[in-house]
């Protein structure tokens, strides 16, 4: 609490001043990450990219997690694409009240990635820049072919990147779903397809049939208990 305080301060000191070139966040000009403490332990990397996103596109979070329980540690870091995003970041959510939490958000001059496991069971260093949150860059045969089925999303929500790209992994689930679906009956005889469709209509029937005769059930115990409730 005391460091949010210490920061508040600093800035508050620089707009009294009327500080320009010379402000305290020059000194972390080359480096686009940030330390943020002070999270609630139920929010995920994507509650993180919503609270951050709101001054900058946000292309990496790493939230340290336990290992025995997986939950995460109650702080982390995150990545902009442009550096300046940083220093309003800082200004602006250093002291945020977030889940009951006061959030402490700071400059990280030189951030060193998580180490990963490799082949071999052994953790070491990270060969290249991790960006988990940064959207996948889509061929444009890829784009155009999926135009027209895309979310209808407002470029400027902050979230837009987030949700597309969570729309597209439910695509693939899906499309991978019907490719092993129609894997499964490929070598089936036209008499079998046929079954199985005819099968698949009498199911959806008994299914409907239960449903109307569920309904019934309720009008009729509605009914009872209000007589002008439904027409009769």
């Amino acid at each position: 609490m005391n460091v949010v305080r210490e920061i508040n301060k600093i800035n508050e000191r620089e707009l009294e001043l009327g500080v320009g070139a010379a402000s305290w966040h020059d000194e972390y000009k080359d480096s686009a990450y940030i330390f943020v403490g002070g999270l609630h332990y139920d929010l995920t990397e994507g509650d993180v990219i919503t609270i951050f996103s709101q001054y900058g596109e946000v292309v990496d979070v790493n939230l340290p997690r336990d290992k025995e329980t997986g939950k995460t540690k109650g702080f982390g870091f995150v990545m902009y694409e442009d550096q300046r995003s940083t220093i309003l970041a800082v200004d602006n959510l250093n002291g945020a009240n977030v889940l009951d939490r006061t959030l402490r958000v700071d400059h990280v001059k030189k951030y060193k990635q998580a180490r990963v496991k490799g082949d071999d069971g052994e953790w070491k260093e990270r060969e290249e820049q991790s960006l988990n949150a940064k959207p996948e860059m889509i061929d444009d045969v890829a784009s155009e072919s999926s135009a027209s089925s895309a979310p209808n999303i407002d470029p400027d929500d902050p979230m837009r990147d987030y949700l597309l790209e969570k729309w597209r992994e439910e695509r693939a689930k899906k499309r991978g779903k019907k490719t092993k679906s129609n894997r499964k009956h490929k070598d089936e005889t036209p008499e079998e397809r046929r079954a199985r469709k005819e099968r698949r209509r009498e199911k959806r029937a008994r299914r409907e049939g239960n449903k109307n005769a569920g309904l019934k059930g309720v009008e009729a115990l509605l009914r009872s208990l209000h007589p002008s409730a439904l027409p009769k």
